[in-house]
């Protein structure tokens, strides 16, 4: 189990784009340049999520990608969803056949694990991480001993 460069990228390009919309459409060029993201990997990324619409773009001179939603209402879940980023612990995918068709010892531990990395990743909203990269305090990234989470694990 491990959150793939698809998942990370998108968060991080939702990130920046939500950080930067106030000043109209966010071109995929600059967002590449800055977050060091291939252009042709973000398009790809954007495609799918203009097609679960959190994002929405903008043709002509001074186009670009803006937010379809508010960013308080955007989950880093609905980023990763959105971008088929599976996020399953299990060896057998959910399916219960991971040992000769039948459940293995430490199925249901890799189950929970799952649900609860779901629900945390549910519980952090788009504007959560906006607020931490400007220096505010947010309650949810916090680690499991309660610590602050460095901006750095956050956004690349």
């Amino acid at each position: 189990m491990r959150l793939t460069t698809k998942g990370r990228f998108a968060v991080t390009a939702m990130v920046d784009l939500a950080l930067r919309q106030a000043g109209g459409p966010v071109t995929l060029s600059a967002i590449s340049e800055r977050q060091k993201i291939s252009l042709s990997y973000l398009e790809q990324l954007f495609g799918k999520l203009r097609r679960h619409e959190l994002v929405s773009s903008v043709r002509g001179p001074g186009g670009g990608y803006k937010l379809a939603k508010a960013a308080p209402s955007l989950t880093v879940a609905d980023i990763i969803l959105a971008v088929d980023e599976p996020l399953d612990a299990t060896q057998c995918g959910g399916k219960e056949n991971c040992l000769d068709d039948r459940r293995c010892m430490t199925h249901d531990l890799w189950a929970t694990l799952n649900a609860k990395m779901f629900d945390y990743l549910r519980s952090v909203t788009l504007q959560d991480l906006v607020d931490h990269q400007r220096g505010k305090e947010v309650s949810q990234l916090r680690d499991f001993r309660n610590q602050p989470v460095p901006p750095v694990a956050l956004v690349a």
